[in-house]
């Protein structure tokens, strides 16, 4: 089954094109990563997909139906720099904000609701901060708390843009592990990911962008230095010599 299907999706932002007819199938139950260069239009394609910006050409399936459809069903995580923390909320009110429908925002929350908010925080490891406004918590920590939202939701498909940016390794660890088992739960993840050092120990299906799209398929087919180069270019090499010098002075990939 496929979970996303685009077909010549090209959006422009004044007269000029930062996504340029892409076409891609992903499958279902699949970590998905979306990777590519600075300003390849990352963002940009799921915002498209989630009907944020407008586009150009083309259309965006989901489960071979429109977003409106089966809206319910699909879960955004937005880069956390897009959300402003300094709103009044706590821990708790922010995952509840997982239990509304769109045709249904007024509901009134249940025990039900609660328990399963509850639950969507302990699997991130956030439970004892429920009652913490979320402007006290720390940037791994809001990040723990939006993908909680996104759990209690309950959606088949989930979409998180940049979800290990700013957190600590036990952070990224924590995430990874959640990924793996929605994944194992039949579930659909797809996420942006901006380190090229990381992205095929994380992913199983890899989309390789730079405003068009460069290729989609497992990852074990798509990195090759090839299509790598297509894609980073100039930029490889540099890549290429970081990640030779890590190896070779048996670096850390990050601090734990």
């Amino acid at each position: 089954m496929i979970s996303i299907e685009t077909h010549n999706l090209t959006v422009s932002y004044n007269r000029r094109p930062v996504l340029w007819n892409i076409d891609f199938e992903l499958p279902t139950g699949k970590i998905i990563g979306i990777i590519g260069p600075n300003g390849s239009g990352k963002t940009t394609l799921l915002k498209a997909i989630m009907g944020l910006v407008p586009t150009s050409s083309g259309y965006v399936k989901i489960f071979n139906q429109d977003l409106e459809d089966v809206r319910s069903r699909v879960s955004y995580v937005p880069q956390r720099e897009s959300v402003d923390w300094d709103f009044p909320a706590s821990v708790m009110d922010i995952v509840l904000m997982g239990r509304y429908k769109k045709n249904n925002l007024f509901k009134r929350i249940t025990k039900a609701d609660r328990d399963i908010a509850a639950e969507a925080l302990e699997k991130v490891n956030m439970l004892e901060f429920s009652n913490r406004q979320i402007s006290q918590l720390s940037g791994g920590q809001q990040q723990r708390v939006f993908i909680a939202r996104s759990l209690a939701q309950g959606a088949d498909l989930y979409i998180m843009d940049e979800p290990f940016v700013g957190v600590d390794a036990a952070t990224e660890e924590a995430i990874l592990n959640l990924l793996h088992d929605m994944k194992n739960q039949g579930k659909t993840v797809v996420v942006v990911h901006h380190d090229l050092q990381t992205a095929k120990d994380f992913f199983d299906w890899i989309v390789l962008l730079n405003t068009r799209m460069v290729a989609a398929g497992p990852k074990e087919e798509i990195f090759n230095k090839k299509l790598l180069q297509e894609a980073y270019g100039g930029k490889l090499n540099v890549l290429s010599q970081v990640g030779d010098l890590m190896k070779e002075k048996a670096f850390n990939v990050r601090e734990k």
